[in-house]
Order: structure tokens, then sequence, then C-alpha cells
């Protein structure tokens, strides 16, 4: 490979000047995009909403009523030391923090297999990627994720380069149970890590004698390190639920408690062939899906892998929900037009199989996401930038363009346009976001979450109107509860439990819903007023007529503005 950062030219000086420039603005630009108030749906019903509930609990206790509260949250509970002093744009600046450590890991490893001038293009590149930008602006958790199965996917290179010293073994494994304690997409990391270990060493070893049972022995001490880190998600699920991995296949651990009980030895070969019989299933019902929702043909569904790279949207579930760059798909072909020596190419085939198979176990799912498979992005940055270099050595080497200034004209050309489509997107989100209106004081705090959640306004007067420990049934508010004061009880109208149960009852009762509700605790509606009426449309005659009873007889409309409504039971 070419090697043009370990030269001190002019034509580097530049570089080394420009580049930090550049990356220096990407990085002030993140921080402007992401020091306004959240909004966005996971901060508010996750990411925010649960640590938020256990600082006024006094610390971790099992919420039921949200599913959410049993997912590991090793970046939730960073999120509360922000929250506890009163700041909730700092857990932004906490996630983007995971960003920048990614982008130094693969501008480490990049001016070690290449040179410092690749590692800040591909440190660059990568940190300004749509998606990348997205996240760092956004109360989420994938860019710790990301993180955490980068850094041990790398210790595994350096254990093998350090001669299988066992500390860089350990550390990769505890960084893979960090990452599944960050998301539960980590168990792909873990999955597959645990896998790729014995085969790198077997590989780094070529078939030397005794490989077999050292590999094996190597596997465990990387799964034990992997579990010891990840171990207090799975004991506090498996205190509170009986499944460690609650919700996940929770049918599936149901029914193994079940046979235990009843003294009945589950069947291994029934168990594993009703798992593939889902994962099958889930598999097809995403091209099914698809192709209700939205009518695509048999080529567009086979080209989804390729449409994730070039047709991505953010806030748009047809389009994957999210936007990737397509030179992440592009340039890593040319990463293998030419084997690397030594155990650069095993390196090297390794970042694609890893980038492959995570892609492939996250694309089979009902719902597909682009932040979903973030966690392929610096294996794809790095195999970029090596494909960068190898198009930069074949023009060099190639008779057809004897003039050496076409090597720098094509390299210059390339890293403009891939710079130049994530800087596009940078200043769409300025557009979007609009951060500097909140931050000259244009609009107040409450003015900009109302501008992005309408149903704010109706939160802040119940808030203001009701004690916090009032319970308020919450209709079509999308389970964002974190700006709630007091105690949301959400539920889909159709859901067992509340207004369906309800009506099951005897016909003659007259407040059989009110009294239901009372039941509960619930005295205060708060709803969507569009979707609520949507809903009541497509009831049947008969239910439709008692439920509009109930609302004109048995509740008083206390508040109303931007679509959003607040009754108070009679």
């Amino acid at each position: 490979m070419i090697d043009p950062g370990r030269e001190t030219t002019p034509q580097t000086r530049i570089y080394s000047l420009v580049l930090p420039a550049l990356l220096l603005v990407v990085v002030i630009s993140i921080i402007l995009l992401a020091s306004v108030p959240p909004v966005s749906r996971d901060a508010l019903t996750h990411h925010l909403f649960v640590p938020r509930l256990y600082l006024e609990h006094g610390g971790i206790y099992e919420i039921p009523e949200i599913p959410f509260s049993y997912y590991p949250m090793n970046l939730d509970l960073l999120y509360m030391i922000p929250l506890y002093f009163g700041n909730d744009i700092l857990p932004k600046y906490i996630h983007f923090l995971f960003a920048l450590l990614t982008t130094w890991l693969i501008y480490n490893y990049l001016k070690k297999r290449i040179s410092p001038a690749y590692g800040l293009v591909g440190g660059l590149f990568f940190l300004s990627i749509p998606i990348i930008v997205k996240l760092s602006i956004t109360i989420y958790v994938d860019l710790g994720l990301m993180f955490f199965t980068t850094a041990s996917l790398l210790l595994l290179f350096r254990w093998l380069n350090s001669g299988h010293k066992i500390r860089y073994l350990v550390l990769a494994g505890l960084c893979c149970g960090l990452a599944a304690g960050t998301k539960y997409n980590g168990l792909v990391s873990v999955f597959l890590l645990s896998l790729f270990t014995p085969v790198l060493y077997i590989r780094s070893r070529k078939g030397a004698t005794g490989s077999s049972s050292r590999a094996i022995g190597f596997a465990l001490i990387f799964v034990t390190a992997t579990l010891a880190a990840y171990s207090p998600w799975l004991i506090r699920n498996y205190a509170w639920t009986g499944n460690p991995i609650y919700p996940l296949h929770d049918s599936l651990f149901q029914q193994v408690a079940l046979q235990h009980n009843n003294d009945t030895p589950p069947d291994p070969q029934k168990t594993a062939s009703r798992l593939v019989k889902k994962i099958t299933s889930s598999g097809s019902s995403v091209f099914a899906s698809r192709k209700i929702l939205y009518h695509e043909t048999w080529w567009q569904a086979l080209l989804l892998p390729v449409r994730f790279f070039f047709q991505g949207q953010d806030d748009n579930p047809r389009y994957f929900d999210g936007k990737l760059n397509p030179f992440l798909f592009i340039l890593p072909f040319f990463a293998f037009l030419k084997k690397s020596p030594g155990r650069a190419q095993l390196e090297k085939n390794t970042l694609l199989a890893f980038a492959v198979l995570f892609f492939l176990f996250t694309f089979f799912q009902e719902a597909m996401r682009i932040r979903y498979i973030v966690t392929i992005v610096p294996c794809l940055a790095i195999l970029s930038m090596m494909g960068l270099c190898n198009i930069a050595k074949l023009v060099a080497n190639s008779q057809f363009f004897p003039n050496g200034r076409t090597e720098k004209i094509l390299l210059l050309v390339i890293t403009v346009a891939m710079l130049g489509y994530n800087g596009r997107y940078i200043l769409q989100q300025f557009q979007i976001v609009q951060p500097i209106s909140f931050l000259n004081g244009r609009l107040s705090r409450d003015q900009y979450i109302t501008r992005f959640r309408p149903e704010y306004p109706a939160i802040q007067y119940a808030n203001n109107h009701i004690t916090p420990n009032t319970k308020v049934l919450c209709l079509f508010l999308g389970n964002r509860g974190y700006y709630m004061d007091f105690q949301p009880v959400f539920k889909r109208p159709g859901q067992s439990g509340l207004f369906p149960d309800s009506l099951k009852k005897a016909s003659g009762h007259k407040y059989t819903i009110r009294d239901e509700l009372l039941r509960r605790g619930i005295n205060h509606i708060l709803l969507r007023n569009d979707l609520t009426d949507n809903w009541l449309q497509y009831l049947e005659p008969g239910k439709r007529e008692k439920i509009l009873a109930f609302f004109q007889q048995n509740t008083a409309q206390v508040y109303s503005y931007g679509g959003f409504s607040l009754y108070n039971l009679r």
C-alpha cells in the first residue's frame, strides 16, 4: 500500500492542517446540534424516563409497566449523573463521547496499518457519516454498543499481534460484555466474537500442533470475561422474571420453567427446532410485511441490503429510518484488490466477516432500522480507507496514468465526494434541529420542546394542576413519559385491561368504563384528539356509542390545546 502520510511534503503538511481543522468543525457542529432539549421518542420513553424514575425512587427497581426497563442499561446509568443535577442535555454529550472514542480507535488503527493521513481521513469520514451524526445528537445507546464492540474486536487483533498475551484477551471479553450490557443487539457481538476468538487463534498459528485445544481454552477465557461484565443485568432480570434476557424469548423461558416445575425434562431437539422456525419465520415476514406495506417488487426486496446504503432517510421507516454513506458500500470492495502481508490480511478478512455476519443477523428483523447495524460502520470505515489506499496505489502503478498528479487528484476527488456527502447532511440538520434559535434565546425551552412535541403544553398543564401521585390514562401519546410529573398509564385502547374489558361487562351497567378506570386508580385522561377520533370511527357502532356516552356523561374537559385534551372523571 502507498504511504503518503509518512513523508514530509507540502501536501502532507496541508493534510495535517486541513483534516484536523475539518474534524474540529464536525465536532463543534455536533456539539451545537446536541445543545437543545431532548425531544426524540426513545429518550422520552426509555433512555431518560427510566433513569428519572430510578432517581425519584432512590435506586433501581422493577417497573413492569415499562418493558424497556428490563433492557441492559450501562449507558442509561451514566445518564443518571447529569439528570441528578437537573441537566438532560449532557446525556447527548455522553452519547457523543462514544462516537469520539470510536473515531480515536479508527484513527489509531489506520495510522499503524496505513498512515496518519489515512487515519485522519478515516476518522473524519466516520464521525461525519449521517447516522453517526444523528445518533451523536440524540439520547440513544447505539454509539456505546458500537464503541465497546469495536474495541473488543481491535483488542482481539492486539491479542494476536502481542503473542497471545492474556490481558488483551480479557480486555476484549470485558468490552464485549459491556457491549451486551448496553443494548441487546450486543448479544450478536458476543456470539460472533466468541466464535471468532478460536478461529483467529488457529488461523494465526497456521495449523501448529495443539492449536485446537488452546483455541478452545482462549475462547473460554473470552466468554468468561464477557459474562463477568454482562452478568449484573442477567442476574437482575433472572431475579425479577426468571428470564435473564427478558423480554427476549420469554415464551421459551416460560416453557422451560413450566417443564421444570412439572419435572418433565425439556426436549432439546424440539426447543432447537422451535427457535429455528421462529428465526426463519421472522426473516420471511420482513419481505412479506414490506410487500404489503410498501408494495415492493421482488427485485426491490432482493436489493434491500444495497438499498440500506443508498436510500436511507431519517424518520421514514420505509427507508430504514436513518442514512448511511454510499462509499461505505463501494470502497470496501477495493480493499481486497491486493492481498495484504502477514496478519494484516487476516484482520482485513475478519473486519469484513464481522460486518457481513452482524448485518445478516440484524437484517432479518421485523423493524429494519439503520441504527440497528451502526455497529458495523467502524469496520466498513476502516475497510473503506484500505480500499481508498488500494485505489491510489493502483493508479500510481498503472501505465495508463503516467502523470504522478493523477493519483493525488483522484484521491482528492473521492475524499471531497464522500466528505461532501456527509457535510451536506450536517447542514440539513441545522435546518431541522434549529439549535441556534434556542441557543440565542429566541425560543425558550418550553417553546422549543413544543415545536417538536405538540403534546408538551397539555403535559405542562397537567403537571401544574395534578398531584404527582395522580394516575392519568394516556391515549395515543407514544409512551413519552419523561416530561410527565404525574403517573402516566400508557395503554392502547385496543389492548386488554381497560376499554375492552369494560365493554364486555353487562350492557345494563351505565358506568362500567368509569368504574373500571376508578378501580385502577385513574381519574384523568390525556389524549391526542385526531388519533382518538380515528380509533372511534373504526369501532363497532355499539361500542362506539358506549365510549362516546362515557366521555359525555362521566368526563369533563379541563384543557385542550394543540390537538391534545385533558379530561377529568366526574
